[in-house]
């Protein structure tokens, strides 16, 4: 399995905007072939901050999601509204096992 976590800072304004288009990246990448979880998160302390959750089986199962129309169409919205730029950090599960 292998996780990537993304941290996200959004501009205050574009809050409501990015929510829209991540929830619908999220409805289409939970049924990827491979995707085991996509969560989307919201800093409590912080609204304009956001952690995406991603688990898929494979590293080729996490660079399908890259080139699916719905990830390129989230990508392209959401860039212009990032008060910085995303950081996705991959990891590999240690617990639970496999």
């Amino acid at each position: 399995m292998i996780v990537t976590i993304v941290n996200i800072a959004v501009k205050p304004e574009n809050i409501d905007e990015f929510v829209k288009a991540t929830v619908e990246n999220h409805q289409y990448s939970i049924r990827e072939k491979g995707n085991l979880r996509f969560d989307v998160l919201q800093h409590r302390d912080d609204p304009s901050l956001f952690t995406l959750y991603e688990a898929y089986e494979s590293d080729e199962a996490s660079a399908r999601h890259k080139t699916t129309a719905h990830y390129l169409k989230w990508r392209e919205a959401v860039e212009p509204w990032m008060a910085k730029p995303r950081q996705g950090i991959v990891h590999h599960v240690v617990a639970p096992p496999d």
